[in-house]
């Protein structure tokens, strides 16, 4: 086991692999796990194990705790929630914490004109509620998304997402009328171009070669993008592209649907990562860090697109559940209150040059650096000349970095990318330990 002042045990310590018989006999294989150990309790940017080991967490539960594990004021705005009333289906008795939140998205997402929200329980239920009301809107069947995407795990999820295993393996047949077109990515240019110098946008003509070839764009209705793919390995889209993106749904009269789950409520320096490029889209999607921890999920967008659909058309029976509205009005107060868009700019410029300097030093294997403020990563490859990806190493930092005290996580289409998804309110000693630790593991791998 390597050296590390925070680490008491092996791990998984003897009461995690307790648990974890228990785990085997009571819960599906199906769901899997990332690491071997079950959490006790969390704070901020750290997490303890039931163990007694404690954690940087540089995961933040797959990018949903933007402003750290149990944070103040969510906290706070649960608990008086809870005292009020828990539940009552805004469908059958509404409340105002809804109505506020609405509001308040309505004005934070981008755009000069007026918008209507709703909200449901995750990130892929906004995805197949923004699809059905771009469906409604236009009167037309076809999306079309892109390749390295990830849009949730429901069916029309899983049609969207771009990764086969283990999201799509063996749960077929998929939705219908989604087309699917490169994407941008500079390190692996699908254009078959040299864009080390960055972007050159060959890969557009895709999107127009897709309306000659698989679909006509009068039966289009929506074009689905992450401003930074997520799962797909962290990889930006350039601001010119999302703008000729912009450009040709307008010329179309398809619904331009900005998938804002993961890139969203800062995590690029910026509320949502569209606006890097000064697009404004006519659907936006969000979930995971707008409720701090609490299930919630919205789709926002332009009054004459949200409201095409028919009365009773939407619905669910725990959406924008009265804790998790209020759990997402705290954070967005957070966001109001204490400059986490400057810390996010500031961690970012951290945390990269962080990894361009292991990059520096591991040349080899380190392939690419990238990422938009504090949505980074690198891509592991077995050697620079091939390019092929080395999804073994990969495994092997995140063990050896759990086993030093610091959560990572994997991305990418194989498994080969580490991102950061940690508290953006992370302690300047919390971030620079982990960043150690994380450049020990690469030296320790090499």
């Amino acid at each position: 086991m390597l050296e590390s002042t925070r680490i008491k045990t092996e791990i998984p310590g003897p009461k995690s692999r307790a648990l974890m018989e228990r785990r085997h006999k009571s819960v599906t294989s199906g769901v899997g796990i990332a690491t071997p150990m079950f959490v006790q309790e969390a704070k901020g940017a750290l997490l303890t194990d039931v163990d007694g080991n404690t954690f940087i967490d540089f995961g933040g539960g797959i990018g949903v705790l933007n402003v750290g594990h149990t944070n103040a004021r969510v906290v706070e705005a649960v608990k008086e929630q809870a005292d009020r009333f828990l539940h009552s289906c805004f469908y059958v008795t509404e409340y105002e914490p809804y109505i506020e939140l609405a509001e308040k998205l309505n004005a934070l997402v981008p755009g000069d004109f007026e918008k209507r929200s709703m909200f449901i329980n995750s990130g892929a239920e906004a995805v197949e509620n923004a699809v059905k009301i771009a469906r409604a809107y236009t009167g037309r069947p076809a999306v079309i998304a892109f390749e390295n995407a990830f849009h949730g795990r429901t069916m029309l999820g899983m049609s969207l997402t771009s990764k086969t295993n283990p999201y799509k393996k063996s749960f077929g047949p998929f939705v219908p009328e989604i087309y699917r077109v490169p994407a941008p990515y500079p390190y692996r240019c699908p254009a078959g171009k040299d864009c080390s110098g960055g972007c050159q946008g060959d890969c557009f003509g895709a999107i127009e070669k897709a309306f000659v070839s698989y679909v006509d764009p009068g039966s289009v209705a929506a074009i689905i993008v992450e401003p930074v793919s997520g799962e797909g390995g962290f990889i930006p889209f350039p601001d010119f592209y999302l703008r000729q993106l912009r450009e040709l749904c307008d010329e179309h009269g398809i619904v331009l649907i900005v998938d804002e789950v993961q890139t969203g409520f800062g995590r690029t320096g910026k509320m949502f990562a569209i606006e890097h490029s000064g697009v404004i889209p006519d659907i936006v999607t969000t979930a995971k860090s707008m409720g701090g921890g609490m299930p919630i999920g919205g789709v926002t967008g332009k009054a004459e697109i949200m409201d095409a659909v028919h009365t009773g058309g939407l619905g669910t029976t725990y959406g924008g559940n009265p804790l998790a509205c209020a759990a997402a009005l705290a954070v967005i107060e957070a966001f109001e209150e204490e400059d986490i868009l400057g810390k996010a700019n500031a961690l970012g410029e951290r945390v990269m040059g962080a990894m361009r300097e292991i990059q520096e030093k591991h040349p080899d294997f380190v392939g690419d650096v990238r990422g938009r403020g504090a949505m980074a990563a690198m891509e592991l490859v077995k050697d620079a000349g091939s390019k092929t990806p080395d999804k073994e190493r990969t495994g092997e930092v995140v063990e050896r970095a759990l086993q030093e005290g610091l959560l990572l996580l994997t991305a990418g289409q194989y498994s080969n990318v580490i991102r950061t998804l940690m508290p953006l309110n992370i302690s300047d000693d919390e971030l620079e330990e982990g960043l150690a630790i994380l450049a020990r593991t690469f030296d320790s791998v090499a």
